[in-house]
């Protein structure tokens, strides 16, 4: 077996399995959840964050709308690859091209400071928001890499398992005289 041929059955198992995991279940609930962790920071960020933002200290209020901004990239990041993922279910795009678009998502935002005196002033609400979604966004980098492989977190690496199997199937392949 060649380095090229390698690579395909590399790409051909990752395309399966990005295919299945694009049709699960467990997919629509990870959509459902991300969704909705959008809509309700919206929501609180435009409601109740804005009010409680007010009260907070001249400090606070400068970690609050950097975290708020952090935030709201973060989910939005989430978002577009949570679309692309469903765009690859719905039978609109094929997972080639999911993988092509993807190399526009970051899965990498900043963290938050969450060290910092002021981060334990803001609301504990946000707080929440943050957490949790720091949760999603690790679930999520966690499934891309599973699909996408190395590449999906910006490293070249080659797959050692599939380079290995393909070491020894070359190395089988001579023995055997094939």
């Amino acid at each position: 077996m060649t380095d090229t041929s390698q690579n395909d059955l590399s790409t051909e198992t990752t395309i399966a399995f990005a295919d299945r995991f694009a049709h699960s279940e467990t997919f629509r609930d990870l959509f459902r959840e991300g969704m909705a962790l959008v809509e309700e920071t919206a929501s609180y960020l435009d409601g109740e964050g804005r009010k409680q933002s007010r009260q907070l200290t001249r400090n606070a209020s400068l970690v609050y709308t950097t975290e708020s901004m952090r935030l709201t990239t973060r989910l939005m990041q989430m978002a577009s690859w949570l679309l692309l993922q469903r765009a690859v279910n719905d039978g609109e795009i094929s997972s080639e091209q999911a993988n092509t678009e993807k190399s526009k998502v970051r899965l990498d935002t900043a963290p938050p400071a969450t060290q910092t005196v002021a981060f334990q002033e803001l609301p504990e609400a946000l707080r929440s928001l943050i957490e949790r979604s720091l949760r999603l966004q690790e679930r999520v980098r966690h499934i891309d890499q599973a699909i996408y492989g190395p590449k999906a977190t910006g490293g070249d690496a080659v797959n050692p398992v599939a380079r290995d199997l393909g070491r020894l199937a070359d190395a089988l392949g001579a023995r055997l005289g094939a």
